[in-house]
Order: C-alpha cells, then sequence, then structure tokens
C-alpha cells in the first residue's frame, strides 16, 4: 500500500482501542495522541505498535506506570515473547492532566514526546515497517490521534477524491479586543494542501461521539499536514457552517501566555471569538458586528481547562440553535448564534499566545 502523506485521524476513540496505519510505519512519520490520564481505572496505560491486530508481535510498547512513584516501561514482544524492559525512571504524565504524545518514525529509533518536550528514543528492534496497527489501553481517555509524514514535501496526496489547493493569506489586523499576535507571517508562503477527511456528528447527549459522519462531497473539511503553523493563523472553512460541521484545534499554550483566541470570522465580522484569559482566569466568549463587541459570556460549568505551559484540542461543532466547545475530549461550553447566516461564517483565525500542532477546518 502506498505510503499516504496525511491519514485520517481518529477523533474521540474509545478505550480499547485499535486501528490501522495506514501504509504501515514509515520513516518520517508522526503519530500524535491527545488525551487525558484518568484517575479510576488503574494505576497504567500503554501504547502499543503491533504487526497486525495479535498482541503476539509488538515492535514497541510504550508503558507509563503510576506506582513506585511513577516510570514509563518500554519493550518489544516478538512470537509472544518480551524481551528485556528499558525503564525510564521519570514521569511526564499527570492523573487528571490532558497530556500530548507524539512518536516519530525514524531510520533507527522511535523518538517521543510528551508535552512538546523529549522524552525517550527506543531503537528498533524489529524492522519497523512490518508494523500497520496501533493500540492504546488502560488508564486513559482519548480526544484525538493524528498522523503526519514530516518527510515529504506539502504536494496533493494520491488518495484524496477531491484535490484543491489554496495560499495561506494574512489575515486582517486584529482590532478591538483581540490579542495582540506572537507571530509572523513568512515573506512567501507556500501552498498549504487540502486533505479530504471524515468528521462527526453529534446527536443530543452525545456532544462529541467518535463516529464519522460523511460530509458534503462537494466541500470536503480540510488538514494542514505541516509541521509547524505560524501564529496568527487565518484559513478559509470550505462551505461555512451549517449543523454538524466540526471544527478542531490542537496546539500547546505558550509558558507565559496572557491570551489566546480562536475566532470563526463572516467576512470582517467575528461570529464566535473564544478567547481564554490567564492574566483572568477565564473562557471569554463573544461575537463582534460592525467592529462592535457584544456582551460577554464567561461562566463555566467545570473549571478553566487550558493552562500555561500545556497541549489542549478544542473541538467547535455547529448545530442549527448554536455552537458546542469540547476540550481535551470533554464538553465544555454552548454559545448560541448571534450571526444566524451560518454559511457566511466561512473563516477561521487563530491567535495569541500558543503554538499549534493541528488544524482541521
Amino acid at each position: 500500500m502506498a505510503f499516504c502523506s496525511s491519514q485520517s485521524p481518529y477523533l474521540n476513540p474509545g478505550i480499547p482501542f485499535s486501528g490501522k496505519i495506514q501504509g504501515g510505519l514509515q520513516d518520517g512519520l508522526k503519530i500524535t495522541i491527545n488525551g487525558t490520564v484518568l484517575y479510576c481505572n488503574g494505576t497504567r496505560f500503554a501504547v502499543n505498535f503491533h504487526s497486525g491486530y495479535s498482541d503476539k508481535d509488538i515492535a514497541f510498547h510504550f508503558n507509563p506506570r503510576f506506582e513506585e512513584g511513577g516510570y514509563v516501561v518500554c519493550n518489544t514482544k516478538q512470537n509472544g515473547t518480551w524481551g528485556p524492559e528499558e525503564r525510564k525512571m521519570h514521569m511526564p504524565f499527570q492523573m487528571g492532566h490532558p497530556f500530548e504524545l507524539c512518536f516519530l518514525v525514524d531510520s533507527g529509533d522511535f523518538k517521543v514526546t510528551v508535552n512538546g518536550s523529549h522524552f525517550v528514543q527506543y531503537s528498533h528492534r524489529v524492522p519497523f515497517h512490518r508494523v500497520d496497527t496501533l493500540s492504546v489501553t488502560g488508564a486513559v481517555q482519548l480526544s484525538f490521534i493524528g498522523f503526519q509524514n514530516t518527510r515529504v514535501s506539502l504536494t496533493q496526496p494520491a488518495f484524496s477524491t477531491v484535490q484543491f489547493s489554496q495560499t495561506a493569506r494574512v489575515p486582517p489586523k486584529p482590532k478591538g479586543r483581540n490579542p495582540k499576535s506572537t507571530g509572523v507571517w513568512p515573506v512567501n508562503s507556500a501552498p498549504i494542501t487540502q486533505t479530504v477527511i471524515h468528521t462527526v456528528h453529534s446527536t443530543p447527549g452525545q456532544p462529541f461521539p467518535g463516529q464519522p459522519f460523511p460530509q458534503n462531497p462537494v466541500i470536503p473539511p480540510v488538514v494542514y499536514p505541516t509541521l509547524t503553523y505560524p501564529v496568527p493563523f487565518f484559513t478559509s472553512i470550505p462551505g461555512g457552517l451549517y449543523p454538524s460541521k466540526s471544527i478542531f484545534v490542537s496546539g500547546t499554550v505558550l509558558p507565559t501566555a496572557q491570551r489566546f483566541h480562536i475566532n470563526l470570522r463572516s467576512g470582517s465580522d467575528i461570529a464566535f471569538h473564544l478567547n481564554p484569559r490567564f492574566d483572568e482566569n477565564v473562557v471569554v466568549r463573544n461575537t463582534q458586528i460592525n467592529s462592535s463587541w457584544g456582551s460577554e459570556e464567561r461562566s463555566l460549568s467545570r473549571q478553566m481547562p487550558f493552562a500555561r505551559g500545556r497541549s489542549f484540542s478544542v473541538w467547535i461543532t455547529c448545530e442549527g440553535y448554536g455552537l458546542k466547545v469540547a476540550v481535551d475530549g470533554q464538553h465544555l461550553l454552548e454559545y448560541s448564534h448571534r450571526l444566524k447566516n451560518l454559511p457566511a461564517i466561512n473563516s477561521l483565525e487563530v491567535g495569541g499566545d500558543v503554538q499549534l500542532t493541528h488544524v482541521q477546518a
């Protein structure tokens, strides 16, 4: 099977999870897992890279264990027999806290980072190209598993049935209460490839299920397989908003962050302004029409879900009455539409004190 530059992500997969890696592991493939460590379901979790669905052959077993002060076991199983353990006597995960775990496949080893920091390297004991399955078990809740090919340039993927590209555009200078931007666009922005993927739809009582929802085939959602995103980041939402449309943004809050924002725009208006403010410990929501802000919404049913120096994933789902927002896989808030022309809400902007890792619009 030909290697795809960007496999469709798994969104909100259940635990235990087992899923195929399209084309198998390849040099340069980066797999990102966002989730939260749970308190109640044991003291361990594991990420396994298999040859097939059988657990007799595991090329890489990554196993955080919270007992005895916390440590991480790495190992390989061949023909049902474990090899010698490699233990990292440090625990980068915290129970009850979200995490971003990345595996970069290199020719000689797996390079593992946790919350943006290098954690461990694990040398290949078996040929990694045999691996075509990923599984996750144990005391975790997952919100996202994504795939990126870091060795290829941004070209149209062969497996996409609808192919089109656009050049990234510099957004207009933010006005009003938008946070001051912390980055600039490169002078010559390369075209960004848009790749067909699946998103999900929601039903009452299940705001963010994990089953695929077939989008309008003429106006597919997009995923950007770039390694770095300029901030502020600005892109179109093909077809605008409509009921069941989902938007996904993940990244890391800068350690010295004051504020950042995610804006859904309709021309010069901001239909939805999501604005975590660390200087006030609040998540502000608002709408700006004709350069004038409306009334702010600040109350939340739970604590501030964002933290300085930590990774996050934000999932915005459009419904007929408004927007539903989940952070790190947990429902956070709802926001009633103030601009009713949903198809005209057709651009996404992210700015402020963040580093982005994945955008799906």
